[in-house]
């Protein structure tokens, strides 16, 4: 997990201050709007709640994530998005998932079978490797903000099934089953613990380790991946070293 979950950190603290911010608030109203064919309501709609939190997190105007909802729900005229997963190998036989919504699946796919082959990856049918990840509620806390045993106190209590430190990335992992995850949150959040990440995640059963060139053209790979328009998430089973990472982060 370490490589990806570094990964991830990585992207979080680059999207305060991305050039493509535009690009990270069309992701996000895509998201906003798909929830919001569950329901209007983000109080019966976890989906919709958990979207119009990173959205607002991300600072996207209030206005834009109001009329993604009412779009989603059918209350504007809009495009009608499709979500869907990709499966496939990077390099060194590294598993990736890849999320999409797009109103042109042919668009998608080809964009995403040429990121794939660019990169030495390749393409797979759909189950080819989803079974190596499973979906997890995760919050992460720096570890500067509080201590270990109050947080497993206050993440046992609330419902959490595990806390983990992860020194690479100097931070406290708590996972949760996903059904919980908002739960959980209301918990954290009424006990004042303040986290720097919450979200529903997929999370490797194992990883690879690669290095070298594999782990620049792994990285590569998820650049290329995560900076097309129609794609949301993307996850991977690798595993790069902390010095590796920082040196091409």
């Amino acid at each position: 997990m370490s490589g990806h979950s570094k990964w991830a950190n990585i992207k979080h603290k680059k999207a305060k201050t991305d050039a493509k911010k535009g690009k990270v608030f069309t992701k996000l109203v895509k998201e906003v709007m798909v929830a919001a064919k569950g329901g209007a309501d983000p109080s019966g709609n976890p989906r919709l709640r958990l979207a119009i939190e990173k959205a607002k997190a991300e600072n996207l105007p209030a206005d834009n994530i109001e009329r993604a909802i009412k779009k989603g729900a059918g209350e504007l005229d809009n495009v009608v998005y499709e979500e869907g997963t990709y499966e496939g190998y990077g390099p060194a036989g590294v598993a990736v998932l890849v999320n999409f919504m797009t109103d042109n699946r042919n668009r998608t796919a080809s964009e995403v079978r040429h990121a794939f082959t660019k990169s030495g990856g390749s393409l797979g049918q759909s189950g080819s490797v989803s079974y190596m990840f499973e979906k997890r509620g995760l919050f992460t806390f720096d570890m500067g903000a509080v201590s270990e045993e109050k947080l497993m106190e206050a993440a046992l209590e609330a419902g959490a099934e595990d806390v983990t430190p992860n020194q690479d990335d100097n931070v406290f992992e708590v996972y949760t089953d996903p059904t919980e995850f908002h739960k959980v949150k209301t918990s954290f959040d009424s006990s004042g613990l303040k986290y720097s990440q919450a979200d529903i995640t997929m999370v490797p059963k194992n990883s690879v380790k690669v290095e070298g060139k594999a782990a620049k053209q792994v990285l590569n790979l998820l650049e290329e991946l995560e900076d097309l328009d129609d794609v949301q998430t993307v996850y991977a089973n690798f595993d790069i070293s902390a010095e590796e990472m920082a040196e091409m982060a």
